[in-house]
């Protein structure tokens, strides 16, 4: 498991956002702004699993089984 998957989606995107400020200053010379820019697409990447695997848990409810079954509104 990477460092990064260890931890919370929080301190992820937090690296992420310095490494896109520390980009956007300019100061940064091409090796290593192509290095940064790979670490923040690996970051993004995991930010956006992260969402995706807690909207689905939110899109869930137990039934009167107690089986997890995908949440639909009846209007």
């Amino acid at each position: 498991m990477t460092k990064e998957k260890e931890l919370s989606f929080e301190e992820n995107l937090q690296k992420l956002e310095e490494i896109v400020k520390k980009l956007e200053s300019g100061n940064v010379p091409l090796d290593n702004a192509i290095d940064a820019f790979k670490d923040a697409m690996r970051l993004s990447k995991i930010c956006d699993d992260t969402l995706k695997n807690a909207e689905e848990n939110v899109n869930k409810i137990l039934n009167s089984n107690d089986e997890l079954s995908d949440f639909t509104v009846q209007e």
